[in-house]
């Protein structure tokens, strides 16, 4: 696979997995309301695609390896993976009640990361069940941390 594509593949998907869960489960526990929540989700899909694609293109640009191709297929590839792992987050939400919605998109947003993460460490010959457990992790300390925040806030501002 092409470095390009696989910084793409690999940020992009990442990124959108661990962003949108976070500020979705932040918004969720802050605020309980759908409305918000999918301004997130689409705000997350849109900008935040936009910046890390930027970012990405800024980081490999500052790598005198790639060409010019390579960085653009970066970019690109982190917007279009980022935007459309995001956008998914979506459609149990607008499809479903708020409350299971949220552990959905949970269970979806952790079985992706827990498929990347297999791949990646079969394709660096790691241990598996390290190289997914450590990811796993990350992932959940993030929600857990953002429905704190989201608790924080709420009770904080809106009482």
């Amino acid at each position: 696979m092409r470095h390009s594509f696989n910084v793409g593949l690999s940020f992009g998907l990442t990124s959108g997995i661990i962003t949108t869960l976070g500020l979705m489960i932040g918004l969720y526990s802050g605020t309980n309301s759908q409305f918000v929540v999918i301004g997130g989700i689409l705000t997350i899909a849109i900008a935040d695609s936009m910046s890390d694609a930027l970012g990405i293109h800024i980081a490999e640009e500052s790598e005198d390896s790639h060409s010019s191709r390579e960085v653009w297929e970066s970019t690109f590839g982190t917007f279009i993976f980022k935007f459309i792992v995001a956008s998914s987050f979506l459609i149990p939400v607008i499809l479903l009640d708020l409350r299971i919605a949220v552990i959905t998109c949970i269970v979806w947003g952790l079985s992706l990361l827990g498929i990347l993460s297999y791949t990646i460490a079969k394709k660096r010959d790691a241990k598996v069940w390290r190289v997914i457990g450590e990811h796993l992790f990350i992932a959940v300390i993030v929600i857990i941390v953002a429905n704190y925040v989201g608790q924080f806030l709420k009770l904080t501002f809106m009482n």
